[in-house]
């Protein structure tokens, strides 16, 4: 199969706001990468991706992440990762003092014949 997308690289800014760092078809072939930036006190709001699946990787801060149904929670901040499943109800909540940073990124889903590659 042949690439008909170009490598990037996206430098990471200092500003406490949203980043959109890859936009989806245009740039990959769906996947979608942003830096997210909550105050002390703030959250994401609850959502879910859909049919995709996501990442966050958390670089700075601390907080609870609320996933589920039944808004299980889990401990978050600089240092780790989370995986969420697709159709996945979630919420990331900034329980420190300090700003809760983090990169997600969203992806199409699908099932993998071989998942060790």
């Amino acid at each position: 199969m042949g690439l008909d997308r170009e490598p990037l690289v996206v430098e990471l800014n200092d500003r406490p706001e949203y980043q959109r760092l890859l936009d989806g078809q245009a740039q990959t072939y769906g996947i979608k990468v942003g830096r997210v930036h909550l105050a002390a006190g703030a959250s994401c709001g609850e959502h879910t991706t859909g049919e995709r699946e996501e990442v966050l990787i958390f670089l700075a801060g601390s907080g609870r992440m609320l996933i589920g149904e039944q808004c299980e929670a889990f401990e978050v901040g600089v240092g780790k990762v989370s995986y969420i499943p697709p159709k996945t109800l979630h919420d990331i909540q900034n329980t420190g003092a300090d700003p809760l940073v983090y990169v997600f990124c969203v992806a199409p889903a699908a099932a993998v014949a071989d998942p060790e590659v």
